[in-house]
């Protein structure tokens, strides 16, 4: 199939060669399309993707778009969206082609693009990548353990989904991100979906639940995933960096977190399968669930010796 990676950038000329050159070691027929939307910026970031444009020439199609948002619109939204739509109208085609979204601090493995295509070759309609945090920047020993315990506290989660709403089309094992630095969809559905939302942060999540409402098929193929920097200065609010700054206030004052005990997952997993059983269930439970009453943090997160 014809896939167009996506990337959004603002002030990332440090990160944009990582990425770029990992896209290069793709084991992906090129030349791959890469639309990278440049957005209020101050620093050389069109300058080094020029560059690299120049050095991975027949290998990397590249494609930038540059703007610059007004106060008002210039949020996580608008850049994926900017991003996305560019890489919409580089595809040849709609049947048969996907965009895959990915961040600039991003460095995928290089079987990446080819183990998305093997999920939509089995019929999913949308794909998300786990996040793992970069080996060429550790965490860390106790952030670390803080985030291995996290890790298990939601393998745990995802196993009473498994057990008690199976879906059919994302079996386990399989993890459970779908966030922007690695997301693929069906072109046509993202059209149809009205693309990427322009709102000032979750755009990626609010895109997920606008294919679900759609009944399309997210799936999460554990050998799907992507590299991130744990940067704590993000660029976008509410993103990335602000977990990974939680994650370090609790390791450095040695605090444990709250979580949800298991027992409310499995009642909302039994809610979401009485709700799926009904006639266009899917949506029902997009529309439904944010308006159920948050779960309580009523368990302590042991981190892990």
């Amino acid at each position: 199939m014809a896939l167009c990676v996506c990337v959004p950038a603002r002030n990332e000329a440090l990160r944009l060669p990582t990425l770029l050159d990992a896209l290069s070691s793709q084991d992906w027929p090129g030349p791959i399309p890469v639309a990278i939307g440049i957005n209020n910026s101050s620093d050389d970031s069109l300058a080094v993707v020029e560059a690299a444009r120049h050095r991975h020439a027949g290998r990397l199609d590249i494609h930038i778009v540059q703007c610059t948002f007004t106060p008002d619109r210039a949020h996580a939204g608008s850049a994926r969206r900017l991003a996305m739509d560019t890489g919409l109208g580089l595809l040849q085609r709609l049947e048969g082609s996907a965009l895959v979204s990915t961040d600039a601090d991003s460095r995928p493995p290089n079987d990446w693009l080819r183990n998305i295509a093997k999920a939509f070759s089995r019929g999913a309609d949308m794909v998300g990548g786990r996040i793992e945090i970069d080996s060429q920047e550790p965490l860390p020993p106790a952030v670390q353990r803080l985030r291995a315990a996290w890790d298990q506290y939601w393998a745990e989660v995802r196993a009473i989904e498994d057990a008690i709403d199976p879906l059919a089309w994302d079996p386990a094992p399989r993890h459970g991100d779908h966030t922007g630095a690695s997301l693929a969809i069906r072109a046509e559905l993202y059209l149809a979906c009205g693309g990427v939302p322009a709102i000032a942060s979750g755009e990626d999540r609010a895109l997920v639940l606008a294919v679900l409402a759609r009944g399309g098929r997210l799936v999460h193929p554990v050998n799907v995933y992507t590299y991130v920097s744990p940067r704590l200065e993000g660029r976008a609010d509410g993103g990335m960096a602000v977990a990974m700054q939680e994650l370090f206030a609790s390791a450095h004052n040695d605090t444990q977190p709250m979580a949800p005990a298991l027992a409310h997952w499995r009642d909302r997993a039994s809610w979401r399968r009485q709700l799926r059983a009904q006639a266009n269930g899917s949506a029902l439970i997009v529309q439904l669930e944010p308006m159920l009453p948050p779960m309580p943090n009523d368990m302590m997160l042991e981190p892990l010796s």
